[in-house]
């Protein structure tokens, strides 16, 4: 990069996107002596090999993280976030989306998978895989739990949503002695997990989860007796089964503890306030615009936990409501307007 476009000043017109939720071509109008939307666009089309980019963004979500979550075991949540892709996809772009249920209009989607640590105030992203069409459930785990390795993060329990229940992700997980909790899938009318649900209290059984494709595998299965009691509207019996493989977590428990992974979802929600906005249909930019809006996120719990906290007998009070997400964006975007002053004047072309 030449001029005035330096790798400083992109970032930092992708930073001031980002703590606005806008788009970069917007910023670059809002922004004097910054360079045009063109040569912005010019320099963004650059990234190019999306292994390198994911590599290195996940270089950068591990490099500030609260402490206590290196070279320690944690419980994890994985779980996918899908980014609805409209339109025919070229022949670049069709190896990068991911087929799934109709959701917002398409059964098309960028498709990007997290591993999440589920620890009170500490709730960072530790890696983030762009998901390929066609990629396994068995290859999307192994790369999110290789992405860690620098951490040397042992992995206490690991919970997984619905979409990952099959029999090759279950056989994994087992040969590798991971302790999971996995919910799963209740189907037949009187047979299959179906037949599980049944009397009035929670009972841990072995059930054998067969696939045409991938054969057969048993697990042992909870079964989780609740009563609604009227809750939203319903009364009597609510099963739910689970996998529950090496966690130490009674019967009765399971349902309480898996509903910790909820906050993977969550940190979707929050994340959105830092994702810019776009069009673009380059899978690679979306990887690195997805990513950047983790990244900050990480550093607002960073900061959080280092900073805006005090010590005290038992635990750490971090006092979040006096540095909410967007405090921490709005302090971003008045540091970049210093060196980029925002624009005061609308310029018309001139007549031809």
């Amino acid at each position: 990069m030449q001029g005035e476009c330096q790798p400083e000043t992109l970032y930092e017109v992708l930073l001031w996107a980002a703590s606005h939720h806008d788009s970069v071509e917007h910023a670059a109008q809002q922004l004097t002596g910054v360079p045009t939307v063109n040569d912005l666009r010019y320099h963004l089309d650059k990234f190019e090999d999306r292994t390198t980019v994911e590599q290195q963004v996940n270089a950068a979500l591990q490099s500030h993280l609260p402490s206590g979550i290196v070279n320690h075991r944690h419980r994890l949540a994985i779980d996918l976030h899908l980014l609805p892709y409209y339109g025919q996809p070229s022949e670049a772009e069709a190896p990068y989306i991911y087929r799934s249920q109709a959701k917002a209009g398409t059964t098309s989607f960028f498709a990007y998978a997290t591993v999440y640590v589920i620890r009170a105030h500490r709730r960072v992203t530790l890696a983030i895989h762009a998901v390929r069409r066609g990629e396994t459930a068995v290859a999307i785990i192994t790369r999110l739990l290789d992405a860690m390795n620098p951490l040397a993060v042992k992995v206490e329990r690991l919970y997984l949503d619905r979409g990952f229940y099959s029999v090759p992700v279950i056989r994994w997980l087992m040969a590798l002695k991971l302790p999971f909790i996995m919910p799963a899938i209740i189907r037949g009318k009187t047979g299959g997990t179906r037949a599980l649900c049944r009397g009035r209290r929670s009972y841990l059984t072995d059930y054998t989860l067969s696939s045409t494709a991938h054969g057969s595998v048993t697990c042992p299965m909870v079964v989780v007796c609740r009563y609604r009691n009227g809750a939203q509207g319903k009364h009597g019996i609510q099963y739910l089964l689970y996998v529950v493989y090496r966690a130490k977590v009674a019967w009765s428990q399971v349902h309480r503890h898996y509903r910790d992974r909820f906050g993977i979802e969550t940190s979707y929600r929050i994340k959105n306030q830092a994702r810019i906005r776009s069009t673009t249909k380059n899978p690679v930019l979306r990887l690195l615009y997805v990513a950047l809006a983790f990244i900050l996120v990480n550093l607002w719990v960073y900061l959080l936990w280092q900073a805006v906290s005090a010590t005290r007998r038992g635990s750490r009070r971090v006092f979040q409501e006096c540095f909410p997400l967007k405090t921490m964006l709005s302090f971003i975007r008045q540091v970049i307007e210093r060196r980029f002053p925002l624009a005061r004047a609308v310029y018309l072309p001139m007549p031809t």
